[in-house]
């Protein structure tokens, strides 16, 4: 009995400590939830709009397709780049909405728009100047070159609009309005889809414009979306109540904080657009089955992946605002019940993959060839998607939420500069493996950070105070 009653005692203080690592009052989950649930429709139906363009121009030409694709990892780097100018102003105005100050949100609202602003005047004129050089990158189908130009004379229009619209739609998310971006996201769905139909193929009387009539849809999306966003943040927002001529404000000290602070980010999601783009151009060198391939299971993937990116952005929220407000007590726990909810959801992911791989890839008109390899890339990401569910809201929010804004650029450094591209490029133009082999190279990396991102997110070294005063 003696013996019964120590191991029912250990067991008791085993559950007691299992209670004190995870968070158990409900509005953590409530919160938690809320926004990561919001940030996933949203980012869905923001990535529903590039489906829609695949979609389509892949039920009106696998060559069309195989343009779009091309031009749409341009598009990635825009808008990689974009969302990082954002997510460093939610980085900063996370912690000060932690220690409910406003008037520093609205001055680093004033740098990130200064920011986006130019960042995208750089872009328009490089896909301005060098058109063609740019989508050469990518493929060198002749008949495709000629469609992912077409497509970028227009789409290069957007990225103005797309890069005001995500630095306000990020102030936003700092000070937890996260319904805005789903909203004007569902509006600009319905209007780009709308276009598509009608103009990619000529319906109604309307012209058949093919890849032009999808990014006219996308442009008239982009503009729509700009308009709605801008009305809300300086017309009806009461959080902050930003007004036009806080634009031109420019706070010196701030500023240098959000340089600090930012460029990181910034470096990171330029690294990562341009990588995610070379391991593009390796399979488009390779052939045009593995490109087209390659754009059909990225879509779906992309589409899933938003969970993860959605569960990502709702930890830099919650722990930037946990930072800011000096309270510790709570932390631990916060990390270590977000970890387990981001495991949860990778197992969840690559379920759902896999459940619905087979109906999708129905939906497109492409070659056996091409059908093959686009199911068994698919496959492989199943993987990546259960890996990258943990290690990437670790890596990249939990830990740049806390302050450390500096390692995830680090990490990328090594791991997809140093060891994925260059190791992809010997196995595609040097040792000549098949797409599916050079595929696992390319994203070996969402596996092997799931160990930097255990050891370093649970150490707590992370966590640095950026707010002022």
């Amino acid at each position: 009995m003696g013996l019964n009653s120590q191991k029912r005692a250990q067991k008791r203080e085993q559950i007691k400590i299992m209670r004190q690592l995870f968070v158990r009052e409900r509005a953590f989950y409530r919160t938690f939830f809320i926004l990561a649930g919001t940030l996933i429709l949203e980012q869905a139906v923001v990535l529903s709009v590039n489906l829609a363009d695949n979609v389509m121009i892949g039920s009106y030409s696998e060559v069309s397709l195989a343009g779009v694709a091309a031009v749409n990892q341009i598009q990635f780097v825009v808008q990689q780049i974009a969302f990082a100018i954002s997510n460093g102003l939610i980085v900063l105005s996370g912690q000060y909405w932690g220690r409910k100050q406003t008037k520093p949100i609205r001055q680093l609202s004033a740098i990130a728009l200064k920011a986006g602003i130019l960042f995208a005047l750089v872009m328009f004129a490089a896909a301005s100047l060098f058109p063609e050089a740019l989508v050469r990158i990518f493929v060198k189908d002749e008949a495709i070159v000629a469609e992912g130009v077409r497509y970028l004379g227009i789409i290069r229009f957007t990225y103005l609009f797309f890069a005001v619209t995500t630095v306000l739609l990020g102030v936003m998310r700092s000070v937890e309005t996260v319904r805005l971006a789903l909203g004007v996201s569902c509006v600009s769905l319905v209007v780009n889809c709308c276009i598509n139909y009608v103009l990619i193929s000529g319906r109604f009387g309307a012209p058949e414009l093919g890849v032009a009539g999808a990014a006219v849809g996308t442009l008239t999306a982009r503009i729509l979306e700009f308009v709605i966003v801008w009305v809300y943040v300086f017309g009806k927002d009461k959080k902050l109540g930003l007004r036009g001529r806080d634009i031109f404000s420019l706070d010196r000290v701030l500023g240098m904080d959000y340089l600090r602070t930012a460029t990181p980010v910034i470096l990171q999601g330029t690294l990562w657009g341009l990588a995610n783009a070379i391991q593009t151009a390796i399979l488009g060198h390779m052939s045009n089955n593995a490109i087209a391939a390659y754009s059909v299971s990225s879509t779906i993937f992309l589409l899933l992946k938003v969970a993860a990116a959605g569960a990502c952005t709702a930890a830099t929220i919650l722990i930037g605002k946990q930072v800011g407000s000096g309270d510790r007590t709570h932390l631990r726990q916060y990390v270590t019940t977000l970890q387990a909810l981001f495991v949860g959801t990778g197992v969840t992911l690559c379920i759902a993959l896999n459940l619905i791989r087979v109906p999708l890839l129905s939906v497109y008109k492409v070659s056996p060839e091409t059908y093959e390899l686009a199911s068994a890339f698919i496959l492989i990401q199943s993987v990546v998607l259960l890996t990258m569910s943990y290690q990437m809201p670790v890596n990249v929010g939990i830990i740049r939420g806390g302050g450390d804004t500096r390692y995830a650029v680090i990490l990328d450094l090594i791991s997809i500069w140093g060891i994925v591209i260059p190791f992809s490029c010997l196995a595609a133009f040097v040792f000549h493996w098949p797409a599916v082999a050079v595929v696992i190279c390319l994203n070996a990396d969402q596996v092997f950070k799931c160990v930097p991102a255990a050891i370093y997110g649970n150490s707590y070294r992370w966590v640095r105070d950026l707010t002022r005063g």
